[in-house]
Order: C-alpha cells, then structure tokens, then sequence
C-alpha cells in the first residue's frame, strides 16, 4: 500500500505535496506569476526522493527561465513560451522580449489528496506576448505508487537508523530509499483563428535542440549523469524515439544517487506508428541534466483550430542508481 500523502495549499503562491509517513515534501507546485522575461508559467520545484534529496534546479546562471519540470513551448507560432532568448537562424539567440508569452494560472478544478494519492486539475490560458489568449490548456497532475525500500525497516523514532555511520557512496540510511511517481498530464486546445504551430530551435535550423513540452531540469551535481533507454545508453539517445528514457545522477551534500524514469502513455503513440505526431527524446548531461519528450524535435506539429494536443507522461523518482534490469522489471511491475 502506498504512504498517505499530505496537501498544503498556499493560495496564489503554490501547492505542496507531502510523504507523511517521513514527513518529506515531494514537490511544491508553483504557480504565481515571475518574471515576465522568463516566461512566466507553472512549474514543479523542488522535486525531491523520499530520502529528501531535491533532484531539480531553479533559476540556473546558465538558463533563468530553466525551473524544475514545466510545460514549455520553445517556439509557437513565431511566439517564444519557454523564456529568455529566441533562437533565430543565423542569429544565435538574440533578446526579443515581444515574442516571450506566458502560461497563465486561471484555476484549479481538483487538489485532492487520498488513499495514497494527490491530484492537482488546473486550468491555463497561453497567451501571447501582448496577452492575447491564443489556447487553453487542461492540466493534472497525480503524485502516487509512493513505496519505500524493500528490507529497510523505518528506525524508531529518536533512533539512529543501523548502519547509517557507516553510510557508502550509494547507500542510504535504513529505511531512506525508495521510489514515487508523478503522472503529468496536458490538454492543449487552440482556440485561435488560425493553426498553432509548435516547434524548436531543431526545426528552426539548430542542430540536436529539439526542445519542446515537458521539460525537466536536473541540479548541478547531476551534470555527466547517466542516460539509459531500452536500447542504448549515453547522450547518444538525443532526438531518438523510445517508450521510457531514465537519468541517474550523483548528489552533493549527501552520499547516494537518484534516478529518474521518464515514460510516454501508451496514448501518445510517440513513434508515430498510428498516424499521430512522433516524439524524440531531448537529454544532455553536459553542459547540465536536461531531459524533454519533445513532440516537435525535427519537424513543426500543428495544431488546427479548435483542435486539443493531449499528451501523458509519466516520471519515476528513485533513490539509487538504477540499472536497465531495475529500470525495466519496474516499469514491467507498475503498467500504465
């Protein structure tokens, strides 16, 4: 059986989700509006193990507007919702804060936490850099599947837990390991005139850029992490289309490591095979920890009016470093 999980809602600031049975916040869901430059919009940080490790970055010196796991649009329909500068073929990236837009909070539906699980309904305006409402998005979120460590019993209260002093590189207290997992999932419906179209620095003439969608940034430590997929390993796998793709990094200020999974819904059909628009993944380790399911990495998708891009992912969050046989006798326990 899953822990029980806790709610705190501060309102117009941000939504905390917490593991109670250790009394770790796994995420806190921002939602009030920053910097305009930035591209204000949702996001999740601090993302954190249930041993209390934060595996997400925030306002990185290298990318301000990179902040935890969000939904993004790196480039749509000539309007930049990411944040910071906009790649222009040629140019680089050049300052043009009229084509930074926004992902407006305009409500939640739901904020539930029961039987082992939370769930976060939130409604969202896109707009434009001139606040033109150009889509609404349907978002949930549902934090679940919270297990912690098979043969580490929870030390009694007041006690240290056995063998913790003589802690190793990847080993956690008794009791500290484990595993959770967030389900995102987004409804983008155009309620333009015109076709939406979403694309990337990739389809904009930048090689290997394809960033777009769900965007996870990792913490400075994880830098040259481990990328593994069914297939392969290594930074190798930028703009190759799989079912799951994981990244394990090694923390600071702590002994240990995290992984993370990351997993399309059977729905997203992210090969294209059913007709629909394939994705590919976006991973870097160097120059930081970045991972995105891009569903506009080489070409634009477009989206009709009145037409809804629905998209489910799912994110595993594990103490350790997991191997493809962890990775995968995981993903075989827990199905979608």
């Amino acid at each position: 059986m899953s822990s029980p999980l806790r709610i705190t809602h501060i309102h117009g600031d941000r939504i905390t989700v917490t593991e109670e049975r250790r009394g770790v916040e796994l995420i806190s869901y921002v939602y009030r509006p920053e910097a305009a430059w930035e591209a204000p919009k949702p996001y999740i940080h601090p993302l954190r193990t249930l041993a209390d490790n934060v595996v997400s970055d925030y306002r990185p010196n290298d990318h301000r507007w990179h902040k935890g796991l969000q939904m993004t649009a790196s480039h749509l329909s000539g309007q930049n919702l990411w944040g910071g500068n906009t790649y222009v073929h040629g140019q680089d990236y050049q300052p043009l804060p009229e084509l930074v837009g926004s992902m407006a909070h305009l409500g939640f539906d739901e904020v539930t936490a029961q039987a082992g699980r939370a769930v976060i309904t939130e409604r969202l305006s896109w707009r434009h850099h001139d606040g033109t409402h150009w889509a609404d998005e349907l978002r949930r979120i549902e934090l679940h599947d919270v297990e912690h460590g098979v043969g580490h019993p929870e030390p009694a209260a007041g006690d240290t837990a056995p063998g913790a002093e003589h802690a190793g590189p990847d080993t956690a207290p008794a009791g500290a390991g484990g595993s959770w997992t967030l389900t995102w999932s987004s409804a983008v419906t155009n309620r333009r005139s015109e076709p939406l179209r979403f694309g990337s620095p990739t389809t904009h003439g930048r090689e290997a850029a394809g960033y777009t969608g769900l965007f996870w940034r990792g913490p400075r430590a994880f830098r040259g992490g481990r990328i593994t997929g069914p297939d392969g390993e290594g930074p190798g796998l930028m703009g190759t289309q799989a079912p799951w793709l994981a990244y394990s990094g090694e923390h600071d200020g702590a002994d240990g490591h995290a992984t993370l999974i990351f997993r399309h819904a059977p729905e997203n059909d992210h090969s294209g095979a059913g007709g629909t628009h394939p994705a590919h993944w976006f991973v870097r380790n160097e120059p930081f920890a970045a991972v995105a399911p891009s569903f506009a990495f080489h070409e634009e998708l477009e989206l009709a009016p009145g037409d809804t891009l629905a998209r489910r992912y799912r994110i595993t969050v594990a103490d350790g470093a997991w191997d493809r046989d962890q990775i995968t006798e995981y993903l075989a326990e827990h199905p979608w």
